[in-house]
């Protein structure tokens, strides 16, 4: 099996298994399934995070607004109501004024954040250097946990405007945010390997050749954005351990700088001619007179 190190710029995401006789277009789809599917698993993590300290998600036209307004509008929550998390809840105001502050007691909190953690390590950026490849089913199976834990502590389930409920259901609207810039549509997506691009309608043996050992760095970017960075002749970790060694040497050449003393060159036993006189007889002459 090829092993591919995929990386968007610089930054590693995961790695891959595959053949040498895939078909580009058939990769391209998959790299791009797995890495916006991280991008989703990582988002839901973010907003279940709030929903464990916060409660659910307030009706648009209610957010961002104070008690006073809302009771002067006369607005209501309609779904605090229906949406009563296992066990009961507990007020906690969410300062950002997004959620209702209705929040998961202690254990079903628990539950939640504990899932959170269990979905991100999952598909985390840490199985590169684990050498552990990533594989749609994991992403898939990281999305399955996460809505698991919000059936438990939401068995009625989440209103329809709550984004956690609209990722479960793809309706998300990440339009205007920074989110949304760093979804890959597949029918964007381009793969791109030592400076060329990973044409659709060849095969990637095509370019890696048919050695089924290889293991190369992909990086996956939008179709517009040129050519992306090639990858530098060392890695960080080699950088890191050259500037270490130079530093230590340079250090050690100061040392001998300080203690380079040749004052001991003037002393009998460092002159190398002193035998020599001593058989010629030579050895104590002094010039001029005698005290």
């Amino acid at each position: 099996m090829v092993q591919l190190h995929i990386k968007r710029g610089n930054e590693s995401q995961f790695l891959l298994d595959t053949t040498v006789h895939v078909a580009v277009e058939d990769l391209t789809k998959l790299v791009s399934a797995i890495y916006n599917g991280r991008l989703k698993v990582d988002r839901l993590c973010t907003e279940m995070g709030e929903l464990a300290e916060h409660g659910i998600f307030l009706p648009i036209n209610m957010q961002g607004l104070t008690d006073e307004q809302i009771e002067e509008l006369k607005l209501k929550d309609e779904w605090a109501e229906k949406c009563v998390p296992s066990g009961g809840c507990e007020f906690k105001k969410d300062e950002i004024g997004r959620r209702n502050g209705h929040a998961p007691n202690q254990a079903m909190k628990e539950v939640l954040k504990k899932t959170i953690e269990e979905a991100k390590a999952l598909i985390s950026k840490k199985q590169v250097q684990a050498n552990v490849c990533v594989t749609m089913e994991m992403v898939k199976d990281a999305l399955d946990q996460l809505r698991g834990a919000v059936m438990i502590v939401y068995p009625m389930g989440l209103p329809p405007h709550d984004p956690i409920q609209q990722e479960f259901e793809g309706k998300e609207d990440l339009s205007g945010l920074q989110a949304g810039k760093m979804v890959t549509e597949e029918s964007e997506a381009q793969l791109w390997w030592a400076g060329k691009e990973l044409q659709r309608g060849k095969k990637l043996s095509d370019y890696v050749g048919k050695n089924e050992k290889t293991k190369i760095v992909v990086k996956i970017q939008k179709q517009g954005q040129g050519a992306p960075a090639r990858e530098p002749i060392i890695n960080e970790d080699e950088q890191k351990q050259m500037t270490m060694y130079y530093y230590r040497r340079q250090e050690e050449l100061k040392k001998l700088n300080e203690n380079d003393d040749d004052s001991h060159l003037d002393s009998d036993w460092s002159d190398r001619h002193a035998l020599k006189r001593q058989f010629q007889g030579v050895k104590d002459i002094r010039w001029g007179p005698r005290k």
